[in-house]
């Protein structure tokens, strides 16, 4: 008797260990934007130039978002087992400021701040078998009195290599960095067009 005991027990605990292994079990993917590249800055900043990135609340918490334009492309959707490891303004903002030098709005001597305000940051599905990352919004370059010296609109969009999270990811990454290539470049026509005004470096 005691032997058929100890027999159920064990195969109860085998229940236990194996029913995690089903394929709707499987463990939740955390992803960010890769290794940090190099900077993209020739030489350091004359004068340091300070950045905040903002986001609405829907577009700032820590889930990958996506939408299915051709069903719905007014439903923002959520992969369910998968996660950005911060809030994507964060992310973001961590990203240009090692790629550009930025300093953090608030924490220097920064005559200027470059505001990023992220409108739209999600994996676009033009069809079951096609998707794109799509980073949406607007920059504004701000002088010490917070006011307005330039702005440019932004609509950055990249192919997804594959239908899922893990293509999204890989779009919206290239997304930020094709990002943090334009507002190199817009400061450099700033500059030589002198519309940067005191914020010129």
């Amino acid at each position: 008797m005691r032997w058929l005991i100890t027999l159920l027990f064990c195969c109860l605990l085998s229940a236990c260990f194996t029913a995690g292994k089903r394929g709707g079990d499987s463990p939740l993917a955390i992803y960010d934007f890769g290794t940090a590249p190099a900077s993209l800055l020739a030489t350091p900043r004359k004068q340091p130039l300070a950045l905040e990135v903002r986001a609405p609340l829907w577009f700032d918490s820590q889930g990958i978002d996506y939408r299915l334009a051709y069903v719905d492309a007014a439903r923002l959707r959520e992969y369910a087992r998968a996660r950005w490891a911060g809030p994507p303004a964060q992310m973001i903002q961590q990203r240009l400021i090692q790629q550009l030098d930025y300093a953090i709005s608030g924490q220097g001597q920064a005559r200027c701040v470059v505001r990023v305000e992220i409108t739209e940051f999600s994996q676009l599905f033009v069809s079951p078998e096609g998707s794109k990352g799509v980073l949406q919004g607007r920059v504004v370059l701000l002088d010490q009195s917070r006011r307005q010296v330039a702005a440019l609109d932004l609509r950055i969009e990249k192919a997804a290599s594959s239908q899922d999270a893990r293509g999204g990811v890989a779009a919206l990454s290239a997304a930020v960095e094709q990002l943090a290539a334009d507002l190199l470049a817009w400061e450099k026509a700033l500059n030589a067009g002198g519309n940067a005004g005191v914020c010129s470096s």
